[in-house]
This record gives structure tokens, sequence and C-alpha cells, in this order.
């Protein structure tokens, strides 16, 4: 049932034509993997890319994997587990920031933290820069790394997370970006254009500067990102009784996505725990979508629909932090405040040669707010323990108002009233922590740590709830260096997921003809997680390391039925998920490949739970149980080059009345050939989609709902952005 049938069930079926609805939307990419996402973040109701909470359009996702550098002379160990790399390691690859000289750290895989996530304590990646963590949060660590020249970093750390503050404890890898005290100006310009398969050719580029002056240093970031993509493809609708074609779409889509960034960072360093940040950003970005649409109908009928989308997010940030010496260790004082305005609006219009028969329009109007203190007390050595330990208060805030209206011949709007499209959300959210750790012998480590977190969660407007969740989160880590460089790491916590504001609001998803629910009574899941992984060097700074897991998880976030007849983010019963990953990272000189590095990454996701309709057990909504990638890369005195190759399996989103396939073909290659004319400049011409593969979505649809074992109709879609070459150049200065 299209959205023209949800709200002929809400009974106003005489808004609009019944006929085939008119649908758009994109194959999302494979999502979800736990190897890159955390517990406490928001739970997979509503992934990023799921098309059933985010209707943006068509764009083919375009994986990549991060290539690393052969090894050079600068690469050393420290008593303590610590991989240090100087400056030299990484001359020869010319970075032009410490973004790129982190993503050619050998065995290091970044993670930059997730701003989505409400509060500061759960949203670090793990990098740190002269050992403490930046007090931003819109701006992840890729973009701090990025705006930060590589002429002022000195040497990189490497080595396990309590190495680097109680904070990390329990991580099996943090790295720390050790800057000069150098004075002067430093930066880094770079600049792009990249070329649709139309022939348009899309300029970017970002400019950074530092200036640095006895103890304090000023970092200033501009950056415009130009995301402009064309796409062909089509839609085909089939009747399974007797395999007959409802309909067939031909589609072109011109999509532009550009956003732009102004940043700066203030420092002021008097030593050890003796610092105060400052930090800004403001951001705009903006999707447009337009879509030309013929439509072929059983039994002859055609149309010539259209689509549009216009979505602008404007987006501030304000924080800082203040550590002064305290009682041996150092105390320190977080502040942030974050603002966020968007502004949504969508059409779909039914056309016949150009009238407007029916279709709809819907505004979306959002105000979201975030206003964070913390206060943080660590000490590297108190009888023997490194201890960290503190409190956090958090308030946010969404307003949001959603307007949809169902058009009649000749374009009459009528308002259409959704359950839960005006409401207010609010949190008060406060937690106190404590972390610890001491090593046992030479060889082992345990880390232990308690959160308690308070929160009182109003919902207002269409819907009233208010809800107290009080929630104790323990955790332990045992780590264990056991000869030959062995290495072995165990852990078990309780987690719990975070509520997402929007999962309370209702909205109409025009692109893919349907409402998603909004569901005031949704309950946050939470979970015991038992970890274990071992790894060892190979080949020299390779690395070699498999990890296993089992989360048990009550009130699994999913989709659930609403009275009204649509689906909507709710609570299933218990869950289970195991996983396996893997990931090599090699070195090949002594295989005859000077200066080649190859890597391969696999993750295996095995999750269950009852599904409300059928009763049988299945995964989890947005996860992709394989997710697969390899890269080569390959580096001489003044030429690189590197092939890039990912693939996966399905991600199934299960919905009221239908299964949500969305799948690559695979492999997706990308590829690059680099110059560095100097040691500051380096000149990269590179294959997005190097094989033109497409993106498809498959829809299987029946009738009430699932509990129909037999489906009804199939829609498949299929989109190409084909290949996309590009052409970057990069330059440092000071």
């Amino acid at each position: 049932m299209g959205l023209i049938g949800q709200v002929a069930a809400l009974g106003l079926n005489a808004l609009s034509p019944v006929m085939p609805a008119q649908q758009v939307d994109r194959p999302a990419s494979p999502a979800a993997d736990p190897a890159t996402t955390r517990s406490d973040e928001p739970a997979p109701t509503a992934p990023a890319d799921d098309p059933a909470t985010a209707p943006i359009s068509d764009t083919v996702p375009s994986p990549s994997q991060t290539p690393v550098a052969g090894r050079v002379a600068g690469a050393g160990s420290g008593g303590d587990g610590r991989l240090t790399y100087d400056a030299a390691f990484f001359r020869a690859f010319s970075p032009a920031n410490a973004l790129q000289i982190v993503e050619r750290t050998p065995g290091f895989q970044l993670e930059i933290g997730d701003e989505e996530v409400r509060g500061f304590g759960n949203a670090a990646g793990n990098v740190v820069v002269n050992g403490q963590r930046p007090s931003s949060k819109s701006d992840t660590l890729d973009t701090i790394l990025q705006r930060i020249p590589a002429s002022r970093v000195l040497r990189v750390e490497v080595g396990r997370g309590d190495l680097f503050g109680a904070e990390f404890a329990g991580r099996p890898q943090v790295l720390n970006l050790v800057l000069s005290a150098g004075g002067g100006l430093a930066g880094s310009v770079e600049a792009s254009l990249r070329r649709d398969f139309t022939g348009r050719v899309l300029p970017e580029g970002s400019a950074s500067a530092l200036v640095r002056r006895g103890r304090s240093s000023l970092n200033l970031a501009v950056g415009f990102d130009n995301d402009q993509t064309s796409e062909e493809g089509f839609d085909r609708l089939t009747r399974l009784s007797d395999g007959a074609e409802l309909e067939f779409r031909r589609k072109f889509n011109r999509i532009a996505n550009p956003n732009g960034y102004l940043s700066g960072a203030y420092e002021w360093n008097g030593g050890a725990n003796d610092t105060a940040h400052l930090n800004a950003r403001i951001a705009r970005d903006r999707f447009d979508l337009r879509q030309t649409n013929d439509v072929s109908l059983l039994g002859g009928a055609v149309r010539d629909d259209r689509l549009a989308q216009l979505y602008k997010l404007d987006s501030y940030e304000l924080g800082g932090d203040y550590t002064k010496p305290f009682a041996g260790g150092g105390l320190k004082l977080i502040g942030l405040a974050t603002r966020k305005r968007r502004d949504n609006q969508d059409e779909s219009f039914l056309r016949v040669t150009g009238d407007v028969i029916g279709g709809f329009t819907q505004s979306r109007q959002d105000r979201r707010d975030e206003t964070v203190v913390r206060v943080v007390w660590n000490r590297s050595d108190l009888g023997g323990w490194s201890v960290e330990t503190g409190v956090e208060g958090a308030l946010n805030k969404l307003v949001s108002d959603v307007d949809l209206f169902g058009l009649g011949a000749g374009g009459v709007a009528t308002r259409i009233d959704l359950p839960v499209d005006q409401a207010v959300v609010e949190e008060y959210r406060g937690e106190a922590f404590v972390n610890a750790g001491r090593p046992i012998t030479g060889k082992l480590r345990v880390d232990l740590g308690a959160t308690f977190e308070a929160s009182e969660l109003t919902v207002s407007g269409d819907a009233s709830a208010n809800r107290a969740l009080r929630f104790i989160k323990p955790r332990a880590t045992l780590d264990w260096r056991f000869g030959k460089g062995w290495h072995a790491q165990g852990s078990i916590k309780r987690t719990v997921a975070q509520l997402q504001f929007e999962d309370f609001i209702s909205v109409a998803e025009l692109a893919s003809e349907r409402v998603n629910g909004g569901n005031a009574e949704l309950l946050p899941q939470r979970a015991w997680e038992a970890t274990a992984f071992v790894e060892r060097p190979i080949l020299g700074d390779g690395l070699a390391r498999l990890e296993a897991g089992y989360h048990r998880i009550a009130l699994v976030q999913d989709r659930v039925p609403t009275p009204e007849g649509f689906d909507a983010p709710g609570n299933l019963g218990d869950g289970e998920l195991f996983l396996l990953r893997g990931r090599l990272d090699a070195p090949l000189a002594r295989y005859g490949i000077k200066g080649g590095r190859a890597t391969f990454y696999a993750s295996y996701v095995r999750a269950r739970v009852e599904d409300p309709y059928t009763g049988e057990r299945r995964p989890f909504s947005g996860n992709s149980p394989l997710i697969v990638t390899g890269s080569f890369r390959q580096d001489g005195r003044k030429f690189a080059w590197g092939v890039d190759v990912e693939g996966g399996a399905p991600t199934i989103f299960y919905r009221r009345n239908e299964l949500d396939r969305n799948y690559q073909n695979t492999p997706y290659v990308s590829a690059f050939a680099e110059y560095r004319p100097t040691p500051r400049t380096t000149i990269t011409a590179g294959l997005d989609n190097a094989t033109a593969r497409p993106a498809f979505r498959r829809r299987t649809f029946f009738e009430p709902d699932r509990r129909t074992r037999e489906a009804s109709v199939v829609e498949l879609r299929k989109r190409n952005q084909q290949v996309v070459p590009y052409l970057t150049v990069k330059h440092s200065f000071g």
C-alpha cells in the first residue's frame, strides 16, 4: 500500500486519484556494520541512509578505503607497547595535512566519531592531539585533522587506549598526534575537479592555515564540497500472480548537494594540565534533486511525472575547554553549544501531458538545539591506577513541524493531518562516570569503569509522553601481551542506545510513497556486549587481527505497526548478535613489490530477533550481514598508484507491508594515480565507480501486510552514476 493507500486509510482517499504510486529513492548503502558503530550511538532504527527515514534521493554510494603507506625509516616502539612514527616516516608521501598522515599510519583505522550522538562523552573518535581529545563535535576528526598542516606534525604515537587517558581505556588503538611548538604560519590548500557522465565539470576545494606565536595558536579553515551527480535508471513494478508489468518508469535525476563550512580553533598551551581551547564552526548544507519520470502503465496509458526535493540545513557550534592542575592530576571543564536549523521541501506531481492530475507536497521544518557541560578529573598514577572521573549534563531539544498536502486535479491542495506531525521533544540528561585501570603484571592489564545515566524526556504537541530513565552501565577490559608481538583483549560491558528524537515524529516519504509513523512510546534498547580480539604484527609493520563478539539485546529497536496503519520505529523483544571480523594489513616489500601495501577487511554479522508479523526469527533491519573491502597501494619516490575494492551482502529493512532490499553489483572499484612534483605538492587523478557498477533496490510488497506469506507485487529500481573521473591538487606551505 503506497502513500495514496495509506492516506485513504486515514479517510482522506478523495485527495488524489488512485493509481500506481510514484516512487523515487536511492538504493541505500550497505549499512550498520558494527565494526564502524558503537552501541551507545542511536540504535539502528533509522540509519542515515535508511530510505525509510531519510528520503533523500537515488544517489549511488561511493565506498572507499583509505590506503596506507609502505615502511620507511622513522618508525620505532616503546616499552609500553606504543609505536612511534616520526615525521621522516611520512615524508616520502608528501602529505599536505595531518589527515593524510593518519591515513598512512600502518595498521591504524581511523574512527572519526559521531556528531549525532547526544552529549560529549560518547562522541569520541580514536585520535587525540598532543594527548588531548578535541572539544568539538560538529568538526569530526577527519575535518579537524585536515586543517592541521603536515609540516607541524612532529611524530605519531599509536597504542592501546589507556596510554592516552582512562577515557579511552579498553580501546585497542588510539593515535596521538604530537605537534611541534614551532612558530610562524603554515597551511595547506586543496582543489579538485570532478566530471559526471553528462559532461558537467564540478569544482571544489578547501584551505587551512595555522598561526603559532609563543604558547598560543590560531587555526582557520574554509571548505566547499560541490557534490553534484547525474543518474539514469528505471523502476519496474511487476504483479507476481501473472507476471504482468504494472508500471515502468524511465528516470533521470540531476542532484546537487553542495555544502560549505568555516571553522576556527584557538589554543593556549601552558604545559601539562594547563591548557585552554576555543572552537567555532558554521556550516551550510544544501540538497536539490530534480527528477524527470516517464511512466508507462499497464493498458498503455502514459504519464510524465516530476519530483523535486530541496533540503536546507544550517549548523552552528561554539565550544571550548579549560584545564588546570588539581589534586595531582588535571581538572578539565568542557562546554559545547550546537544549533541546527532544517527546512525540507518535497513536491511530487503526477502529470499527463504536463497537466497535474494528483500528487503531494510536504514541508518539514526542524529546530535542533544541544547544550553540554562536562567536568572531568584525571590522574595518571593514583596508587598505581590511572583514574578518570567526572560528570556531564546536557539539554537537547527538537521542535518539528510537518505539513503534508494532497494534490487534486489542477494542483488543488488539501492538508493531510498525520499522527504526530507537530511535536516538541526535550531531554534533560546527566551522567556520572569513573574509569580506572592498572597493570596486573608486566604483560597483563585490567581496566574497569561504570557510568550512571539519568534522563527526563518529554514529548508534547500532537502526542504527549513523559518518562524518566535511569541506567547503570558497567564495563571491564582485560588486556594481555604475551610475547612475539601477540596481543589479545577481552571486554564485557552494558550499553544503552540513545533514542533518536526524529523517531517520535511522523513524516511522509514522497520519494517512496509511504508514511513513516512517529512513536512517542519508543524505549531505548539495552544490551550486554562481550568482545574479544587477538592480533600480531606481520611482515615488519603489518598487522593481522581477528575479532569475535556476542551481544545479548533487550527491547531491540526496529520497526513496529501503528494503529493508523503505518509502521514506525519501535521495540521488539529480546535479540542477539554474533560478529566475526578480520583485518589484514600487509607490506609487500619482502615479496619484491617495493613500496607496496595491501589491506583486507571482512565483517560477518548474524543478528536475530522475532518478527512481529511472521513470528519467525530474522535479522535486524538495516544490517548488512557481510561486508568485504580490499585495497592495494604502491608508492615510489615521486609516483604512487592504488586500487580500492568493496562488496557486501544486501541490506534489508523489514517494513509493515514490504521487504526493502538494497544492494549494488559488486565489486565496486575505485582507482587512482598520484604524482608528487615537489615534497609539498601532490597531483592525484582517479576514477570512482571505475567499473560503472549500478545500484539496485528491490521492494517486495505484501497485502495487507507481511502476515500474508505470499508477495503480491515486486518493484525493482536501478540507478547508475557511471564512471566519475576526478583530478585533485594539494599543496602545503610553511
